[in-house]
């Protein structure tokens, strides 16, 4: 497995230079994730996986730019693994061809928490409506 995800942090480095490449791959991502096909065995990775696509598009976007480069990388070399559906467990296995996905998305997660807790801090703020008081105008 180690050896798998070290030749996709390496294409994930060249991968998110390009715009079509890294869309591709997030919108693979995505589809993945949102699929109700293995919602058991992705039950508590579905929402991780969402928030980590989020990270990488408002990063490439220059949305978002507290996410380091080794963050992006790292959470685009586990994305390629998340879509591959021939890693160290096969996808099409019933109900343990996504344990070995989970797991590398568990682990990441827990490996950038605070990236992640900044990102999701960030989109809070960013959807909260504007908090601003307004003064009027008294008339004298």
């Amino acid at each position: 497995m180690k050896t798998t995800l070290d030749g996709a942090t390496r294409r994930a480095e060249a991968l998110i230079k390009s715009p079509r490449k890294r869309n591709k791959l997030l919108d693979a991502a995505g589809k993945v994730a949102s699929s109700g096909k293995y919602a058991l065995q992705l039950s508590g990775i579905t929402e991780k996986t969402k928030t980590l696509i989020r990270m990488v598009r408002s990063t490439a976007n220059r949305e978002y730019l507290d996410t380091p480069w080794q963050t992006i990388v790292l959470i685009s070399a586990a994305l390629i693994y998340f879509v591959s559906p021939f890693d160290a467990l096969a996808d099409f296995l019933p109900l343990i061809g996504f344990v070995d996905d989970a797991a590398i998305i568990t682990a990441l997660f827990a490996s950038i928490s605070k990236d992640v807790e900044k990102f999701t801090a960030w989109e809070t703020t960013k959807a909260a409506p504007d908090t601003a008081i307004i003064s009027s105008a008294e008339p004298e």
